[in-house]
């Protein structure tokens, strides 16, 4: 019965602490058309305190969402715009001589923001995705022998093109694996499209006014935090990350040679992270597998390591994540 009744509280804090989503969801919709799926991503990372890759053609608004979400939460944002040159100086900044003082000064590169915009993030060389990766794991930055926190919240939304791969670094398993989420963003609808024609021919972009702030985004994470999970929900959780790791345990024979490696025990966290923060969004104050399977495609699409054998019969990750959430039991 106490257990009851805590959730009966937790919902009413969750309803009076995610009011500001609606102001931010409307806030999106007045400038994305469509894009409901980015959209809800944007606030799922950024409430579960994650980082989310974002792959689709070029575009399709992926830099507008995030730089629209940054004015929205009145929060400072950087864009860094990938390319082979790039050094890792030129994202986390470096040390100047100032003649002057006849000392060395850091400057501060443009990863010193609350919402980073990392533009084509495969167009640069391994040096610089490290550089990135110590500052997407660690919060922190080390130059020279100085090592600065990162300011709260901190999000690196990156983007990549899937079509055009000359010049392009894959991005190595270990830094995949630091993105929460890897969302496949698809063409907007004809309604949409036509709705993006006429907005476009009419003029400016509407003026953005900032609805919450930073230190609301930190209140409300920690509310997040107390969203229920049931043992039920994290064992369900936890067969569905086994699943991919030893799908014949599961039933899934046929998948054991289309898979050369499952999600981490980063997965199975990072499933359960954004199933709070999708029941958060829609305001409940526990987890319902309806939020696991709502979230399962963005958390291990980019976790499981397909073998020759599923690219030569054209097996897709999805699929496999598809036939795992319909044979592992739900509670």
């Amino acid at each position: 019965m106490a257990e009851a009744i805590d959730i009966r509280e937790l919902n009413i804090r969750i309803e009076q602490q995610s009011s500001f989503v609606t102001n931010l969801l409307s806030g999106m919709n007045q400038v994305i058309v469509g894009q409901k799926h980015l959209v809800e991503s944007l606030l799922l990372s950024m409430l579960s305190d994650g980082h989310i890759l974002l792959e689709g053609v070029p575009g399709l608004a992926k830099t507008l969402a995030i730089k629209t979400l940054s004015e929205l939460v009145d929060a400072d944002y950087s864009r860094i715009q990938f390319t082979p040159d790039l050094l890792p100086a030129d994202v986390i900044g470096t040390m100047i001589y100032s003649q002057k003082d006849e000392s060395f000064n850091v400057k501060k590169g443009p990863v010193f923001a609350n919402f980073v915009l990392a533009d084509e993030i495969n167009r640069a060389p391994a040096k610089v995705q490290s550089a990135l990766l110590e500052a997407m794991q660690e919060k922190q930055v080390t130059i020279g022998s100085t090592t600065f926190k990162l300011p709260a919240p901190f999000l690196v939304m990156a983007t990549q093109n899937p079509i055009e791969q000359e010049g392009t670094y894959p991005l190595p398993e270990a830094q995949l694996d630091r993105f929460m989420l890897k969302v496949v963003i698809d063409y907007p609808t004809l309604e949409e499209e036509k709705k993006i024609i006429r907005e476009n021919l009419a003029g400016s972009l509407p003026q953005i006014t900032p609805v919450t702030s930073s230190e609301e985004i930190l209140k409300a994470r920690s509310v997040v935090r107390e969203v229920y999970i049931d043992e039920k929900i994290e064992q369900y959780i936890a067969d569905i990350v086994f699943a991919t790791r030893y799908p014949e345990k599961y039933g899934l024979k046929e998948l054991k040679n289309m898979i050369s490696f499952g999600g981490s025990p980063r997965a199975s966290i990072n499933l359960a992270k954004a199933s709070r923060a999708y029941a958060f969004i829609k305001r409940r104050g526990y987890v319902v597998p309806e939020d696991v399977r709502a979230v399962a495609y963005d958390v291990l699409r980019h976790r499981i390591g397909l073998t020759y054998e599923a690219e030569a019969s054209n097996m897709s990750s999805e699929e496999i994540i598809s036939k795992i959430i319909n044979k592992v039991e739900v509670p």
